[in-house]
């Protein structure tokens, strides 16, 4: 009897030891940082733009899809269903009012200033095709990240402004927007005038 007595106490001490261990192991937890999902980006193929348009250039037609705008028929959205962003498309044609027009765009872009880290711009330019343009870069965690205008400074302006149909998360987005700017610069670098 006197040996199970000291079998129990034995018992007991372990399991103080261990319940120790433990709670002192526990004390010092690390919390992870927020992980997003892996975003798997696909191979893109290019085509231009069959739409009866003042003007076309190449988009991704395996990834993306174009979508006439309900209100004006020069203006289209070029959706992006599996990474649930659009580019809102908009033409306006210059008639004496493109110090305006250029004017309203700038304005458009630095609306984002409040909420903006930065504003960054490219300018481009396509002599042999007569397209000049800028690339507006807002970093942040902003309604649009990614803007641009293209022009003949005479006759057409395309404006085009990159959005997603979530919370604007800068971390989150940062693979599919980097994915989208290239469509971007495709698009400004393919953009001719009918």
């Amino acid at each position: 009897m006197h040996l199970f007595k000291k079998m129990n106490c034995n018992i007991k001490h372990i399991l103080a030891v261990g319940c120790s261990i433990v709670m002192v192991a526990c004390t010092n937890y690390t919390p992870k940082p927020m992980g997003y999902f892996r975003i798997a980006l696909m191979e893109k193929e290019y085509a231009y733009t069959q739409a009866n348009m003042p003007y076309t250039f190449e988009y991704p037609t395996n990834v993306a899809r174009i979508r006439p705008h309900k209100n004006n028929p020069l203006w289209m959205n070029i959706e992006y269903p599996t990474y649930n962003a659009k580019i809102h498309c908009s033409y306006l044609p210059i008639k004496d009012n493109f110090y305006e027009i250029s004017e309203d765009t700038r304005a458009f872009v630095y609306k984002h200033s409040v909420k903006a880290d930065a504003i960054t711009q490219q300018v481009f330019e396509n002599d042999e095709a007569k397209v000049y343009g800028v690339l507006y870069e807002i970093k942040g965690n902003v309604a649009s990240s990614l803007q641009f205008t293209l022009t003949d400074s005479t006759t057409h302006y395309f404006r085009g402004a990159v959005y997603f149909n979530n919370r604007p998360n800068n971390d989150s987005i940062a693979p599919v927007l980097s994915y989208i700017r290239e469509d971007v610069v495709r698009m400004m670098e393919t953009m001719q005038w009918k």
